[in-house]
């Protein structure tokens, strides 16, 4: 499968751009409200504030001066913000979980709107820090999606992930591994998450291995070689750090007996390559159809948490009959990196159709040309994105 094959749709990347728009639009969500903004570092969340919003007062807790006056003196944020309605900005609160009090105060007595970002969850859920009693919402920031990008290439972005920093790199390969060694430096290390570093080296690479698949934890604790009660552990810290996220099963449809276990997937295609230590993706390789499925997940992950709410499941029987994602339980959507959907391609689909009811079943390729065999409504890859994100795949 040459490039030129994936899509004639699918110009060749810029040289040179210093900002994508997002999709996510934080003006009109902070007209009324505050919100924390999460994402993995590099998903761009200082580059979207900074080039949509005008807040009053920013703080950077990565900057040590801000980090060192704030943890000694809270109390500076009431102040320094002394302007009723104001709109303040502080990044990666997790840093300093303890300042949401201020935060809270802030809000209730001078009506602030409050922007907090973070790349991790963990120190915000746990301990009793306050999370400021549902008086801010929150939103995700992910990879780049493909209608974030002009001139989107397909192969390049299953080859290097969407991290804008590093799909957009001359040196995209370099790039990703000093991002898998800051993480575990900088997030692991640094925050003291755990003490076993090469534990947990082991763990992440076992578990790159495993995107896209059932979990299986006492085969990752023995290729990890660690207990089994550490990979419950460990995969809790992926998740808190926004580093993955679990595919539930969809237990549904009772007639042929549902698989119960969830599937976890990485936050970007490009991460888990570089962990799983597989080189260049080539055109012609098998590993295309999985990397394609991981894309898809990405970019459905990303317009559930941009729209507020949605699920998202997959439907696997015991029996092998398989569909890749269920969509707010009505829209059964699957997978194929191929430029010719056979009859047996399908076979899942029918299979969940005759069991529930469904919206729409949607097959993605790499056909070039829309069609429908019986109910199963055949999409090529970059018309479903687009479809996607217009809001005409929703039942």
């Amino acid at each position: 499968m040459k490039y030129d094959d994936i899509s004639d749709t699918m110009p060749r990347l810029r040289s040179v751009v210093t900002y994508l728009p997002r999709l996510l639009d934080l003006t009109p969500l902070l007209a009324k409200r505050s919100y924390f903004l999460l994402g993995r570092r590099q998903t761009g969340k200082t580059s979207l504030i900074r080039n949509t919003l005008r807040p009053r007062h920013v703080y950077n807790l990565l900057e040590s001066d801000s980090y060192l006056t704030l943890s000694r003196e809270p109390w500076r944020l009431r102040e320094e913000c002394i302007e009723p309605g104001a709109l303040i900005v502080i990044d990666e609160i997790q840093k300093l979980p303890d300042l949401l009090n201020e935060v809270q105060w802030l809000i209730e007595e001078r009506r602030s709107r409050v922007l907090l970002t973070g790349s991790s969850a963990r120190k915000l859920r746990r301990g009793g820090v306050n999370l400021l009693g549902g008086r801010a919402r929150s939103r995700t920031l992910h990879p780049l999606v493909a209608q974030e990008i002009d001139g989107f290439d397909l192969l390049r972005a299953l080859r290097y992930g969407g991290l804008p920093s590093i799909y957009l790199s001359d040196h995209p390969a370099e790039d990703l591994r000093s991002y898998g060694g800051d993480y575990l430096r900088e997030e692991i290390a640094h925050e003291g998450l755990t003490r076993n570093i090469p534990a947990f080296s082991r763990f992440l690479e076992v578990a790159a291995l495993c995107n896209g698949r059932i979990l299986n934890h006492t085969k990752i604790a023995s290729d990890a070689q660690v207990p089994r009660t550490t990979v419950h552990e460990y995969l809790a810290i992926l998740r808190d750090t926004l580093l993955g996220y679990d595919l539930p099963a969809w237990g549904r449809p009772r007639v042929r007996k549902p698989v119960a276990s969830s599937k976890f997937y990485f936050f970007d295609i490009g991460v888990a390559r570089h962990l799983q230590g597989r080189g260049a993706l080539e055109e012609r390789s098998p590993d295309v159809g999985d990397a394609l499925e991981a894309w898809i997940f990405h970019e459905l992950r990303a317009w559930i948490d941009g729209r507020g709410d949605g699920s998202l499941h997959y439907w696997r029987t015991t029996s092998g009959f398989e569909v890749d994602f269920i969509l707010d339980e009505a829209v059964a959507i699957e997978v194929k990196a191929t430029r010719r959907v056979t009859d047996d391609a399908l076979k899942g689909l029918r299979a969940l159709g005759e069991e529930v009811k469904l919206a729409r079943l949607i097959l993605v390729s790499l056909e070039p040309r829309p069609r429908r065999v019986g109910k199963i409504e055949l999409l090529p890859l970059m018309e479903f994105l687009k479809a996607l994100w217009d809001g005409r795949i929703g039942a």
